[in-house]
């Protein structure tokens, strides 16, 4: 649960600082072509937020856990009072004049945005005046334009102000990865430095692999890291793959559907390397078997096992089983009886490959650090554009994954230099999914927007509001079905 709690967190940070730096990026072009902004907001708030404030006549004003303020409409009536049904029976609406609200109503004050923080901690938004998005209001939108609102810029500024998110999130990822570098260097273990040889998915088995093979080519290519290995079979489909096995040499012919099997199956080749315990969760199974930090396990029901995908597939096939140890602390061999959790985990987090096998490692000063950066996000960007397409096979619609999945790639332990190289990750994939010409993301927005540099004319309003419908509803389903992929994969994990 320790670890669970510690994913969760980087996972929230990592969301939250990307999301609302995205919609900063929004509010920054805005306010420079001076466009309203009636709420900018950290985190969401469906009916209530923590704190709000706005400035009202040169000072703020703050209010704490207070209600939504509601739209600001009411039925429209004729000169008689009745009120005024529209063309499908529903009571017209109409925008309450300012000076009818009363003086403490923030909605009489538009011309300042309404800042907060929610109560739901997973990014926030910004609402524009006059834009047609998920958060419209169509009683304003019913109202002519005015000079402060979105629909009144023309068509460059309103394309800037929404490309301004994902322009953020780039510059953020360039930033993020030349702060890494700066700072931390960049550490890779070489493919030949893999002593221990590399661990294979069953797909990759059944294509000639054998758990140990050092891999040394692709396509008569030297291979330098594991990312190069996984971009050259899974990305570009090469099928020549030079091994070295044992003492021998040789060569393996992959089958065409190897990326298809690979993607199905969900699992890639990784490095071998000995298990040895680096810290121990409390009041978890290692913990009640006294099990302690420096501990390298050798042995598993009796069979002779150092590497750490041996013993943790043994962990998994004995699941709340009793499981004899046998391992090694300070020169002594000891020998314990644990019972791994339903997920096969024993609450340990082990020593990194790279305390184990030589490591490159490439050091960066400031000033260099910020070239090497761009060419760090690049090369992400594109590699990610290449795993992109992989989405549109039946193989790879099955691995999409949700918040589950993203949790996922954060260390079972906070470590600041991987925190800020996936926020980064993050970054790049945000930006990238954002300007996808869906409706309702902003780069359907900016297609239409395009199409009216183009063409000279604007969508109609009508035709904006249903296309961001459709755009929304299709979002919340790709996010259901996500999300429920992560769902089914830990039931699956279960039982």
């Amino acid at each position: 649960m320790e670890i669970f709690f510690i994913k969760a967190l980087q996972l929230i940070l990592s969301l939250s600082i990307l999301i609302i730096l995205h919609e900063f990026g929004h509010f920054l072009f805005a306010r420079f072509f001076k466009t309203r902004v009636d709420k900018y907001y950290v985190f969401f708030n469906p009916l209530f937020s923590l704190v709000r404030w706005k400035k009202i006549n040169g000072k703020f004003q703050f209010r704490f856990f207070s209600k939504n303020l509601p739209v600001n409409e009411r039925v429209k009536k004729d000169e008689f009072g009745n009120e005024i049904n529209d063309e499908d029976g529903k009571p017209e609406m109409e925008q309450i004049p300012l000076e009818e609200l009363p003086e403490d109503d923030w909605r009489r004050y538009p011309e300042s945005t309404e800042w907060g923080i929610g109560w739901i901690p997973l990014g926030g938004y910004c609402k524009i005046a006059g834009m047609i998005d998920e958060s419209m209001d169509k009683t304003a939108l019913n109202a002519p334009p005015q000079k402060w609102e979105f629909r009144s810029k023309n068509v460059w500024q309103r394309l800037l102000i929404i490309s301004g998110g994902v322009l953020v999130n780039f510059i953020l990822a360039f930033v993020l990865y030349s702060a890494v570098l700066s700072v931390w260097g960049k550490e890779y273990i070489p493919a030949d430095n893999a002593i221990y040889g590399f661990d294979f998915p069953k797909t990759m088995l059944d294509a000639g692999f054998e758990n140990g093979d050092k891999i040394l080519k692709i396509n008569g290519q030297s291979i330098q890291t594991q990312q190069e290995i996984f971009e050259h079979l899974l990305l570009d489909g090469n099928r020549d793959v030079t091994v070295e096995r044992g003492n021998e040499t040789m060569e393996l012919r992959m089958p065409q559907d190897l990326p298809q099997k690979i993607l199905e199956g969900g699992k890639f080749a990784s490095i071998r390397f000995p298990f040895v315990i680096d810290s121990v969760s409390p009041n978890m199974r290692a913990a009640n078997a006294r099990l302690q930090k420096g501990d390298s396990i050798i042995a598993v029901n009796g069979r002779p096992m150092f590497l750490t995908q041996d013993i943790t597939n043994e962990f998994f096939q004995n699941k709340n089983e009793p499981t004899n140890i046998i391992f090694v602390r300070n020169g002594f061999l000891c020998s314990t009886t644990i019972y791994p959790n339903s997920e096969g985990k024993i609450g340990v987090v082990q020593k990194m490959p790279s305390a184990f096998l030589k490591t490159n490692k490439e050091e960066y000063g400031f000033v260099q650090s910020i070239p090497a950066g761009f060419k760090y996000g690049i090369g992400t960007l594109v590699s990610y554009v290449k795993q992109f397409k992989l989405v549109f096979t039946k193989e790879g619609v099955k691995q999409l994954g949700g918040f589950g999945s993203i949790g996922g790639l954060f260390p079972s332990a906070w470590n600041w230099q991987a925190f800020w190289e996936l926020t980064a990750f993050l970054s790049v994939i945000l930006a990238f999914m954002n300007f996808l010409p869906i409706p309702g993301l902003d780069g359907g927005y900016a297609l239409f927007l395009i199409y009216e540099a183009i063409t000279g004319r604007k969508p109609s309003d009508k035709f904006m509001e249903r296309a961001t419908t459709v755009g929304f509803v299709l979002l919340v389903i790709l996010l259901l079905y996500a999300n429920g992929n992560d769902l089914f994969k830990w039931l699956s994990g279960l039982f």
